[in-house]
């Protein structure tokens, strides 16, 4: 049974891992007959936003600790990680993975990632272990292979569909760090197939969830099918 190491930031879209596309990612791993185990790092997170009102809250938070929410308390540190015991990595959409698996949010493509996820990034690719990153994390991907032989086809979403979001500037930003961007929308994903990379939209779009339901499964069955 192929096994997936899905990579979680924290709890919640503002300022961690977005609840639905990881419930959902882990769903469709299990239904398509495949099995995970979550990660996270065990740092704090950058800050913590009041999801009702969408102002920051004054408290500090532990990114394991929130991830062990969606988890169920499954989860383990990220540095006990071993790509050899795994087939495959996943990492859900939400701003923790550009507050906290890397500060992309505060710094655009002059921002860095954390040097376990960096490194961990590079390792996966260089083994042809496949990845599947959703929604926001993409740019974690393109900034862990910035400036490596790596120039990975990636996708943010698409400027001909709704979206809440700066898609050219997404696009623009991992570009000028070296990955190339394909337009997708929320019914689509991209598969670069040379570096085993998948990346879908999900909530980059104006979607619902089951848009996201739709999207994260097809993202998954592509990861399956080039591992």
């Amino acid at each position: 049974m192929k096994k997936i190491g899905v990579i979680l930031h924290g709890s919640g879209v503002y300022d961690g891992t977005e609840i639905h596309e990881a419930t959902l990612a882990l769903l469709a791993i299990k239904e398509l007959g495949a099995d995970y185990q979550c990660y996270a790092p065990n740092i704090m997170q950058h800050h913590v936003i009041n999801h009702l009102t969408g102002e920051e809250m004054s408290e500090q938070r532990n990114v394991l600790v929130e991830s062990a929410r969606i988890a169920r308390g499954a989860v383990k540190d990220l540095k006990e990680l071993n790509l050899e015991e795994l087939d495959g990595l996943l990492i859900p959409g939400g701003f923790g993975a550009a507050k906290n698996l890397s500060n992309w949010a505060f710094n655009g493509p002059a921002a860095e990632v954390l040097p376990e996820v960096k490194e961990l990034i590079l390792k996966a690719v260089r083994n042809k272990v496949g990845i599947a990153s959703l929604c926001v994390s993409p740019v974690v991907i393109a900034k862990a292979l910035e400036g490596s032989e790596y120039h990975p086809l990636l996708t943010l979403g698409t400027t001909e569909e709704a979206s809440p979001y700066d898609i050219s500037g997404f696009a623009a930003g991992i570009e000028s760090v070296g990955s190339q961007h394909a337009l997708a929308g929320i019914d689509e994903v991209i598969v670069d197939e040379k570096l085993k990379i998948v990346t879908a939209p999900c909530y980059m779009m104006e979607t619902d969830i089951v848009g996201i339901r739709k999207n994260t499964q097809r993202a998954v069955q592509k990861l399956l099918e080039i591992i």
